[in-house]
């Protein structure tokens, strides 16, 4: 399939009319993020750079389009680069894993964690830190973070999972789970208030509840943090 040009939200459009989104990660947006917008300009660029007017390999498994008729795919260059390792690699994205479509997640994951811990691209600016649980600013309010800490304590109210990270569920974060998403999680083996006690990354759109909130969708929306009890010059997040 050759690429006709790359839109400026990211989307490949194909000489044959047909669009494709690449599937995993969410690229930069800007003003959007209350980040720097060069960084979006620079994704553009480099994916330009890997397709504009070459042959690309698309592979999409059901359901293969989103609502806009766009395929959904992990996309290769004609060199073989896979795009959504590339860009995230350089630190020209994170991993943003929809629940219908959580193929290639640990792939995904490492490289992104290889481009934080050499500060690439997004991840030397203050816009795109890791959020401290304990401190999650209300200007993050509408925008996709990714914040850690530890689940003081978990439990299921009315069919949906509350993760709290404070004593104070008025004020402080929490990440939580729908009933309808539970059913996610129980379908991979995996039960929400099993995370209590644990230091764990979530990530999504920040919104208020009571006090700051993120609802996961999908069990890929969690990571657990080895815990080795690190010491002050070691707890830096990265």
């Amino acid at each position: 399939m050759q690429v006709m040009r790359v839109a400026s939200n990211g989307t490949i459009v194909l000489t044959d009319g047909r669009a494709a989104k690449l599937e995993g990660i969410l690229l930069p947006g800007g003003a959007r993020d209350h980040a720097p917008s060069f960084l979006t300009a620079q994704a553009i660029s480099e994916l330009n750079d890997f397709t504009n007017g070459r042959l690309v390999t698309l592979a999409a498994k059901p359901p293969k389009e989103d609502r806009y008729g766009r395929v959904r795919a992990q996309a290769f260059s004609e060199k073989g680069d896979w795009l959504q390792i590339a860009l995230l690699r350089k630190g020209l994205a994170r991993v943003f894993i929809a629940p219908d479509r959580d193929e290639c997640a640990s792939d995904l994951y490492a490289a992104e964690r290889e481009a934080r811990a050499r500060n690439a691209g997004i991840w030397a600016q203050l816009g795109y830190e890791i959020r401290d649980a304990a401190d999650v600013p209300r200007t993050d309010l509408g925008t996709f973070q990714i914040v850690q800490g530890r689940v003081t304590n978990a439990e299921v109210r009315g069919g949906r999972a509350y993760l709290n990270f404070g004593s104070n569920w008025r004020d402080d974060f929490t990440a939580t789970v729908s009933p309808e998403d539970i059913k996610v999680f129980h379908a991979a083996g995996i039960e929400p208030i099993g995370y209590a006690g644990k230091l764990v990354r979530v990530r999504g759109v920040v919104e208020q509840l009571n006090g700051p909130e993120i609802e996961l969708a999908t069990p890929d929306d969690i990571e657990v943090i080895a815990d080795p009890k690190p010491s002050p010059a070691d707890a830096k997040l990265r």
